[in-house]
């Protein structure tokens, strides 16, 4: 057995499987302490390091591409003290967090662990049912259907909607892109109805958009994992890959105008705009807003 404690939290490997469990202090970030313990088996693994520096070091973690649904849920977004896979050293564990990696690099040899992408996800991914709360509102997951109750500082035209309910069948890709706190982030449920339709993610109402305590709406990363893991994987997807981590949303070839069904979806939304309006729910501008968002998707 192969361990390091550390106020960061602990690694302990032994021989198949590295368990990585939070810290308790206050210094680890909410992200961590809610995500929890986290299995990861050696088939898992592409590589491990430490880096050594003055006062603290790091032990860095690397998943196969494809592995874990967390890391593909988030396209390596995670913001560096959220990532689950690094562990903070004081300088004077340094041995012990260079022979913890050694171990494991150790047994990536002898296991003959391959660099490609897996074929299916290693890890997991978070437990069900699952409910997180954000600035926008209410997302949770119960392993079947997604449910997005509006907080009341939403956008009207999310309101005037009601909850949303989105069944695991519908849902062909989860986007998510962080708050930073200095730039709005966002959680999309993408559907093969919705896939064209670009609303921006506080007109979108199969999106959350992320614009309060980030430390919070980070947790949102969570839900986005546990519908990711539920998903077909990403190998079995005959997509183009668009940024070098994440499969594309099916979308029309160049030259070639989007599915009947999609504009169907538009006219849909358009009506729905429209007697939120006639009703007095939605203002002028808000409208025109709305509208103008609706049709650029044509």
């Amino acid at each position: 057995m192969a361990e390091i404690i550390q106020r960061d939290g602990t690694w302990a490997f032994d021989g198949s499987t590295v368990r990585i469990t939070p810290g308790l202090h206050r210094s680890v970030p909410l992200f961590r302490q809610t995500y929890g313990e986290i299995a990861v088996p050696v088939e898992a693994i592409a590589g491990v390091v430490f880096e050594p520096e003055r006062k603290r070091g790091r032990l860095r973690m690397r998943l196969r591409e494809g592995a874990d649904p967390l890391l593909q849920a988030t396209g390596g977004r995670l913001p560096d003290p959220a990532d689950p896979y690094r562990l903070l050293v004081d300088v004077d564990r340094a041995g012990v967090a260079e022979y913890v990696a050694q171990e494991i690099r150790h047994s990536l040899l002898l296991d003959q662990i391959p660099h490609e992408p897996a074929k299916t996800y290693l890890l997991p991914g978070p437990p069900v049912p699952v409910s997180v709360r954000s600035s926008d509102g209410t997302v949770s997951f119960d392993g079947t259907q997604v449910r997005i109750d509006w907080s009341d500082t939403s956008d009207r035209v999310k309101r005037a909607t009601g909850p949303r309910i989105i069944g695991i069948e519908d849902v062909v890709e989860v986007e998510w892109l962080p708050n930073s706190g200095y730039e709005d982030g966002f959680l999309r449920f993408a559907t093969r109805e919705t896939a064209f339709s670009k609303l921006p993610p506080e007109k979108d109402p199969y999106a959350l958009d992320l614009w309060g305590s980030a430390r919070r709406d980070l947790l949102t990363a969570i839900v986005a994992a546990a519908v990711t893991a539920r998903l077909p994987h990403p190998s079995t997807r005959a997509a183009v890959e668009d940024d070098g981590r994440r499969p594309a949303l099916p979308r029309p070839a160049a030259g070639e105008r989007p599915p009947a069904d999609h504009h169907d979806v538009l006219l849909r939304r358009l009506r729905e705009l429209g007697e939120l309006h006639r009703d007095g729910v939605l203002t002028d501008e808000e409208f025109a807003m709305t509208k103008a968002a609706v049709l650029r998707g044509f």
